[in-house]
């Protein structure tokens, strides 16, 4: 059996990436994102920001879960979203999103 420290430094690929990510606090981008989309829907029940490009800020993945989103089609719920993160895309490769409707 080998010391999680030590399989991290053996292990330079996704899983080490993914376990340090995870021990490791929010990024500025992924502050900075939360916030702007925190004001844009007020009445989210869940968000999760997560920079999924490894640190760089190139790529995102949002989840968020608004009332807002109620009556719309998934598409009208990306376009908000879309809409609220403009600045913030255009310096972007990528972002992935994932909305929903909170359960009753």
């Amino acid at each position: 059996m080998i010391s999680v420290s030590r399989f991290l430094r053996m292990n330079q690929g996704g899983l080490a990436l993914h376990i340090r990510r995870c021990l490791s606090s929010q990024t500025d981008g992924e502050g900075r994102i939360a916030r702007i989309l925190k004001e844009k829907f007020p009445l989210a029940s869940s968000l999760k920001v997560v920079d999924i490009s490894g640190g760089c800020g190139a790529m995102y993945e949002v989840h968020i879960e608004s009332n807002e989103f109620k009556g719309k089609r998934i598409i009208q719920q990306h376009q908000l979203v879309n809409q609220a993160l403009k600045d913030e895309i255009a310096g972007m490769h990528g972002l992935r999103i994932f909305t929903d409707v909170p359960q009753p």
